[in-house]
């Protein structure tokens, strides 16, 4: 069980559960519950007695320590890339990557439902630019032929999109950029730790080698520990370039050492043994089977955890979800203009420390809910 802590700032008291069962969180990016792993929690602790609070620096100055550069050799380790550059967030890889990458003799592709870092990345370089239908290879085919002038042709998807949990179709994109002799960059935010066999996202997810994907971008704060941090994994020649360039990096102070012994610990779990991934996917097919069969439409690939409870009307997913917190389940609907008009959803997302009693008890809240409010029989 994840208990929210906070819920009286806004004024909610779930109504009509039992005080004992707490509060469950439905709504978190903590994939597979290692933000409160105790080996992971004892890692944050020593590192702040050995190392302090923060490095209150940043990397090039005396902001890089022993354990700054073992975590980004861990994180090429796992992606099996030749290496890694950590930052602040992915927020802040996206923003660093593209304007120290790309010249105006480039060009970049981005899928139309790429996340907004990636997009304001790609706002700050001077490559010619194309929009590309969600997952729609054709259009991204015709975009990729009209730009073979270039030095570069950069494709640019997440690998699972956030809002609607559905997953690139990154074998036929990799299939794309080689006839047009293309990379690829992915961020991996919503798959990196638990999609794949094991763990290691989206590439592995479609049975693609190691390196099929150019550059990975990815996040510390998902499913790698929950704190904060990204990164950019790939060949050593960008990644001394970015860390000559990319100013994210060189103007924000270095991710602190509590932090960064946290992720490397989840890194040392991940790759150490087996099994991380099953639980997830086995309360991911759970909800979304159950969830099907009371009446519900989810949306996105049956395989990811974020699942999408497709309501419509923005006004009865926000009262669904304020009655949701009445029995005890928190979960946050969303509208437009974060999703388009008249596509209203809860988004629920599972984690691997959920418990099946836990699901379980979920679903029963979306059926009385559901039925209360009209949605299903």
């Amino acid at each position: 069980m994840i208990e929210v802590e906070g819920m009286k700032d806004e004024g909610k008291k779930p109504q009509g559960n039992n005080k004992d069962e707490g509060i469950l969180n439905f709504c978190s990016n903590n994939y597979l519950g290692l933000s409160s792993h105790p080996e992971v929690i004892n890692a944050g602790k020593k590192a702040l007695d050995d190392y302090g609070a923060g490095v209150s620096s940043v990397r090039f100055i005396c902001g890089t320590q022993t354990i700054h550069t073992e975590l980004e050799s861990k994180i090429a380790r796992f992606h099996e890339r030749e290496d890694a550059i950590l930052y602040p967030s992915c927020f802040d890889a996206n923003a660093g990557l593209f304007e120290a990458f790309l010249t105006p003799d480039d060009c970049i592709f981005s899928d139309e439902l790429n996340h907004a870092s990636i997009i304001d990345g790609i706002r700050l370089c001077k490559a010619r630019k194309f929009r590309y239908k969600h997952r729609n290879m054709e259009d991204l085919a015709t975009k990729l032929s009209e730009c073979g002038d270039s030095r570069l042709r950069l494709i640019v998807t997440d690998g699972a999109f956030s809002m609607d949990g559905n997953v690139a179709p990154l074998d036929l994109i990799c299939r794309l950029a080689n006839d047009y002799n293309a990379l690829v960059m992915v961020d991996d935010c919503h798959a990196t730790g638990f999609l794949g066999k094991t763990g290691r996202g989206t590439e592995e997810h479609f049975n693609l080698m190691p390196g099929a994907v150019d550059i990975i971008n990815s996040t510390l704060g998902k499913a790698l520990g929950g704190a904060s941090g990204g990164y950019t994994t790939g060949p050593i020649e960008l990644v001394h370039l970015l860390r000559q360039r990319a100013r994210p990096y060189l103007f924000s102070n270095s991710l602190p050492p509590p932090v960064v012994a946290c992720a490397s610990k989840v890194f040392d779990l991940l790759m150490g043994a087996d099994g991380f991934t099953e639980k997830i996917r086995e309360n991911t097919t759970r909800f979304r089977s159950k969830m099907t069969e009371a009446g519900f439409t989810i949306s996105g690939d049956a395989h990811h955890p974020i699942c999408p409870v497709m309501l419509g009307d923005a006004r009865l997913a926000a009262v669904f979800a304020d009655e949701m917190l009445d029995r005890g389940i928190y979960v946050i609907s969303f509208s437009y203009p974060v999703v388009p008009k008249d596509k209203a959803r809860i988004r629920v997302q599972m984690s691997a420390s959920h418990r099946f009693e836990d699901i379980d008890r979920t679903i029963e809240a979306f059926t009385q809910v559901g039925k209360r409010l009209g949605v299903i029989e």
